[in-house]
């Protein structure tokens, strides 16, 4: 049987550039949308650098009473959100060494952002920025496939099941609390990744931060983005 490499995680808005890399290790990356939504978390907000320190976007959702939705339920609650991101954006990064060249990229990314749910914004973020940086790999939901109702772990096995994976992809964060063992049962692999040793680029703004959106490497590096992954585990 061919090796498959799968990997399954929450979609997140503009994520950082470790996001990518795990997304550009696998051969199947799963956003797990069907998972229950949190607040204040990265689902539907990311990291930018400004002149005054980091500073958050945010995209406002709909979440009151509504306790218990998921991500891909959880509804954009303003229309015009995407206007203030970009111009947030551009105010910041006017000074970025690749402004001129990927600021047509950047547009095309805000105004076409026209989807009602976190969940499908982010799906268009994520998958257009995977295209800019020629990575491959096939993105899909979970609500794809057939989940279990239970079991944390038990789910995440069924999902690399249903994908005929030989190894599985996690955070390293997982290890506290992932039962390994139930992959090895089926003759699945665990692997962890390493968001170590990235090498700093030319950025703006103060002192160097890795933990922030991947719109800061690309604004400052261009098409030579990619150089500063490490497609590795």
């Amino acid at each position: 049987m061919k090796n498959k490499k799968v990997a399954i995680s929450q979609s997140n808005y503009i994520p950082w550039k470790g996001y990518f890399d795990s997304i550009a290790c696998v051969d199947e990356f799963i956003l797990y949308d069907d998972m229950q939504y949190t607040k204040r978390d990265w689902r539907n907000r990311n990291k930018i650098k400004t002149q005054n320190g980091l500073k958050w976007l945010t995209i406002p959702v709909e979440v009151k009473g509504k306790f218990y939705q998921k991500i891909n339920e959880t509804k954009i609650s303003d229309k015009e959100w995407h206007i203030n991101h970009l111009n947030l954006l551009k105010n910041s990064y006017v000074k970025s060494r690749c402004y001129n060249e990927v600021l047509p990229f950047i547009e095309s990314l805000y105004t076409t952002a026209t989807q009602e749910t976190i969940s499908e914004v982010n799906y268009h973020f994520i998958t257009k920025i995977c295209n800019y940086l020629n990575i491959t790999t096939n993105i899909t939901f979970s609500s794809d496939y057939n989940l279990l109702k239970e079991g944390k772990t038990e789910r995440l096995v069924n999902l690399c099941e249903q994908l005929n994976a030989s190894e599985y992809f996690s955070g390293p964060a997982a290890k506290n609390y992932m039962e390994e063992s139930l992959f090895l049962k089926k003759n699945i692999k665990v692997s962890y990744y390493d968001y170590s040793n990235y090498a700093e680029y030319e950025q703006i703004n103060g002192a160097f931060e890795h933990g922030v959106t991947i719109l800061d490497l690309i604004f400052n590096e261009g098409k030579n983005a990619v150089n500063f992954l490490n497609h590795s585990t």
